[in-house]
């Protein structure tokens, strides 16, 4: 489940292209779809997505997970997909949600042996409907058409579905995606909310970093919903229902809602046509309201210790920065590139010179609203972690107190160009950032990019680092090999 960009990982274009038209056709339809469309002949497939602006952003308290579960049913099928016979299949869903609702009031009452008296009925229909299933078709459908890199994700802000398909098929996208949007059937939907439990179990629950992660973004974030768990917490999973689910979808997974990238060899007059004569028709659906809390002013430095017998020892500062469009993030790009990589101050500083990092990484990590710049630190054993501090510290203050060098802020701007000109050559990321920045207001935010950063002096840099670097922005957390306290 993807959750911020940093600009220097993120897939951008290179600035010799900038001299030219470049062809990035966008298009509003009536019912408030928004389409994005590159042509590019280098291979002769499209790389699709289909982006739903939904995500745990948009969770109310009880409902965490909801967005990361539906993502899962959609590849369940729909009334065409899927099935052999819709008929008598919506007649068992219609019994398996009866049975699921007297099981939740029986576990309300305390009643437990006839919630899962209940629960084992719901089994049994649900043993008695896949014998109408036709398991993974979605997923057999594109695979048989040469699809590759078939996957979704879901963040904070939304729900990705994509592939890419030979040049040939991309009306098979078309079609099973529009198919998908109006008529997606939640299958097997208590079975896989048990899946997504297990999921989060692994993932987080039983990892050392797991909740140790989860805890640092719900300190950094005190109010604003990107301290909500894509995956949802433990006990919002087990009471998300169907009927939820089923409303979430039909009110949010719709076209004003949505945005659909297409890159790829692709006539963009044929390709716009076929969009219209398979999502068109399409009811717009229901807008979110808009998120108004935000975060106080920090009180302080806020920090998090935790012990674990099987942790790496590790170190994070995270700082808040601006929404994603501010012109300061720039500057803070220059400083990611000036203390990241091997030839980063970070590296010199804890790996080569003090011998107390294994591994020392900056990022700053863009997002809608507010974003975040970070430092994570992997310690050696015997690292003592308040001298290892002591020199992250020592480096951000020279950030804040020192210009960066003509010479270095120019490494810092060749080595991004080099890594922009290398990802345009693959369609799949460029579709996917093109759809991300559209999320985020404008696509255009990431054509602009190399002028951007080009136009950042020192004094940007250190004038930037002086407002972001300071303890009472900063949330720190500690994961430590140790017994739990």
């Amino acid at each position: 489940m993807m959750r911020l960009i940093s600009f220097f990982t993120a897939v951008l274009l290179p600035v010799a292209l900038f001299a030219l038209d470049f062809p990035v056709h966008k298009k509003v339809l009536d019912n408030g779809l928004t389409v994005l469309l590159y042509p590019n002949t280098q291979a002769p497939t499209v790389s699709c997505r289909l982006f739903y602006v939904t995500g745990s952003v948009n969770e109310i308290p009880g409902s965490s997970g909801l967005a990361h579960i539906l993502e899962h049913e959609l590849f369940k099928g729909t009334k065409k997909v899927g099935v052999t016979d819709f008929r008598k299949d919506s007649i068992l869903l219609v019994k398996q949600d009866s049975v699921m609702s007297l099981s939740r009031e029986a576990a309300v009452r305390g009643d437990s042996l006839n919630a899962q008296k209940f629960r084992a009925e719901y089994d049994s229909l649900v043993e008695e409907e896949r014998q109408y299933m036709v398991k993974e078709e979605l997923w057999s459908a594109y695979q048989q058409a040469g699809g590759t890199g078939l996957n979704a994700f879901t963040t904070d802000l939304m729900t990705a579905y994509f592939v890419t398909l030979p040049k040939n098929r991309l009306e098979l996208f078309l079609y099973l995606e529009s198919d998908r949007m109006q008529n997606a059937i939640l299958r097997e939907f208590y079975s896989e909310r048990d899946v997504v439990r297990e999921e989060r179990r692994m993932r987080y629950d039983d990892r050392p970093s797991g909740r140790y992660f989860e805890t640092l973004n719900g300190m950094t974030y005190e109010a604003f919903p990107y301290r909500i768990p894509t995956i949802g917490w433990p006990s919002d999973i087990m009471n998300l229902t169907r009927e939820q689910a089923a409303e979430h979808y039909r009110k949010y997974y719709k076209p004003r809602n949505a945005i659909l990238v297409l890159a790829g060899d692709l006539d963009t007059a044929s390709a716009m046509a076929l969009v219209q004569k398979y999502f068109a028709e399409i009811p717009s659906g229901e807008a979110f309201a808009p998120i108004t809390v935000r975060d106080p002013e920090p009180a302080g430095e806020k920090r998090l210790t935790v012990y674990r017998p099987d942790a790496p020892n590790r170190m994070d500062f995270i700082f808040k920065t601006p929404g994603v469009g501010d012109s300061s993030l720039y500057a803070l790009d220059i400083a990611e590139g000036v203390l990241n990589g091997r030839s980063g101050r970070l590296y010199k500083k804890l790996v080569e010179e003090k011998k107390v990092a294994v591994s020392a990484r900056a990022a700053n990590s863009v997002n809608k609203t507010v974003s975040e710049f970070s430092i994570s630190v992997l310690l050696q054993p015997d690292a003592n972690p308040d001298s290892v501090e002591a020199f992250v510290w020592e480096e951000l203050e020279k950030l804040k107190t020192e210009t960066v060098s003509e010479r270095e802020l120019a490494k810092v701007k060749n080595r991004a160009t080099m890594g922009l000109v290398e990802s345009f050559l693959d369609m799949e990321n460029v579709a996917t950032q093109l759809a991300w920045y559209e999320m985020f207001g404008d696509y255009k935010i990431l054509l602009n990019w190399p002028d951007n950063l080009g136009k950042v002096t020192p004094e940007n840099v250190q004038n930037i680092a002086q407002k972001t670097f300071s303890h009472k922005n900063a949330t720190i957390g500690l994961l430590l090999k140790g017994e739990e306290r």
